[in-house]
């Protein structure tokens, strides 16, 4: 018998139902299963931050199951140590202004404690008068983070729909740098009994935030933090590290009394949240100051930061060394240099950012440095902090253009004793 091949009318018909085949079952799947299996993770929390609803996609990732996550976790539990603290500090308070935050870095904690690079985008869900009813969150694998910016980039450098995005972008990002800036300096130094103090911050560039910080602050009825640091870098991303920094410090200095555990803290912190790709650091002084009989005992430790300089009420200036201490945020463990001194009436105690020491002056160009710094401070009468603030004010002002960098100045004292009064025969 002979076997007749098909013919290529009937071979086109097969391809066609084949193809209607595969289609029908596509759409037989539905949206449950397609919000169950989608390549990126989904869920969607109460406005407490407990978790309603999860994809198994996300589950994986987490090697949890949904009887332990939904209704018993938050989505805060789901985030490292630094993403928490990012999270309370700029990603649920910018959520909350804006309703929604598109392409945050964070890390999620995965099966067997690994740490997965992932980006986050969160809407609010409103009812029809505009009450906030739940928080919509997508999670996307960012571990080929760096491939995937490279071609964002080059993607909107090259249609002009996509300039008209980064305009946008930008405009945004110029309304969290308005939030920001309120966020890396205190409105006003506290009063502190027996102790004055005086603050004073320069910038370099009105376009850009920069990465100076300090903060004074109480631990109790008798018990003062200070810090004062510098961030790498400028722009938005120093400034939120900057923010990260000062909540950090503000934390630590509550659950612990010694200020290297505290720079340990936040060098553990900052570590764990720029560890991989835009390594991010800075050099920051944090102390405790405790008001006595015989002055304000004054014990601090530095990791990579200027020595603090102390005006005696003498008329001498010195500085308080602090070798060793190393970068915070560049290693997992790090050393910081503790120190110790005590103000009795008239000292003050500087503290100031590097902009300060590396200006250049004169036509040469040379750097101001630590023993002009020195000078200056043993030449200003020992009139307490805000006195000794003006003056290195009036210093920053005469350097003109030779000062390139954001300056913090943070000084503290103890007033100096008023002549006992005159006793009248």
């Amino acid at each position: 018998m002979c076997r007749t091949d098909p013919s290529p009318e009937s071979s086109e018909e097969q391809d066609v139902d084949a193809t209607d085949a595969v289609f029908t079952s596509l759409l037989e799947d539905s949206a449950e299963e397609l919000y169950d299996q989608a390549p990126c993770g989904y869920l969607s929390t109460l406005m407490d931050g407990t978790i309603a609803k999860i994809n198994a996609t996300l589950l994986d990732w987490l090697g949890l199951s949904r009887a332990q996550v939904v209704g018993r976790m938050r989505f805060t539990d789901l985030l490292t140590v630094g993403g928490k603290l990012y999270h309370e500090t700029h990603f649920a308070p910018m959520l909350q202004m804006k309703g929604e935050i598109s392409g945050i870095a964070l890390d999620i904690k995965t099966a067997g404690k690994q740490r997965m690079p992932v980006l986050v985008t969160s809407k609010v869900k409103t009812s029809d008068v505009g009450e906030p009813l739940l928080i919509r969150t997508s999670i996307f694998d960012a571990r080929d983070r760096r491939a995937y910016e490279t071609e964002l980039l080059r993607g909107r450098q090259a249609a002009e729909a996509a300039h008209r995005q980064a305009e946008a972008d930008r405009e945004r990002l110029q309304e969290a740098l308005a939030v920001l800036q309120q966020s890396l300096l205190p409105a006003e130094l506290p009063a502190i009994p027996g102790l004055a103090a005086g603050s004073y911050y320069h910038t370099a560039s009105p376009d850009l935030l920069g990465g100076d910080f300090y903060d004074l602050f109480p631990l109790g009825a008798d018990r003062w933090a200070f810090f004062l640091g510098d961030v790498c870098g400028k722009g938005p991303e120093a400034a939120a590290v900057t923010s990260l920094t000062r909540y950090t410090l503000r934390a630590a200095a509550l659950h612990d009394q010694d200020p290297v555990n505290v720079l340990t803290t936040l060098n553990t912190v900052l570590h764990e949240r720029y560890t991989s790709g835009d390594t991010r650091y800075c050099t920051a002084i944090y102390g405790l100051l405790e008001p006595g009989k015989d002055g304000v005992a004054v014990h601090l430790a530095s990791g990579g930061h200027p020595s603090a300089l102390v005006q005696r009420a003498d008329g001498t200036a010195q500085y308080l060394p602090t070798p060793g201490g190393m970068l915070i945020g560049v290693l997992p463990e790090a050393q910081f240099a503790a120190a110790r001194t005590q103000l009795m009436p008239g000292d003050t105690l500087l503290l100031y950012t590097d902009g300060l020491t590396e200006a250049r002056t004169g036509p040469r160009r040379e750097l101001y440095g630590d023993d002009a710094l020195r000078a200056f401070a043993a030449a200003q009468p020992p009139a307490g902090p805000q006195a000794l603030i003006t003056a290195l004010t009036g210093l920053l002002a005469g350097f003109g253009d030779g000062l390139d960098d954001d300056t913090a100045l943070l000084a503290l004292g103890v007033p100096a004793l008023l002549p006992a009064p005159r006793v009248k025969a």
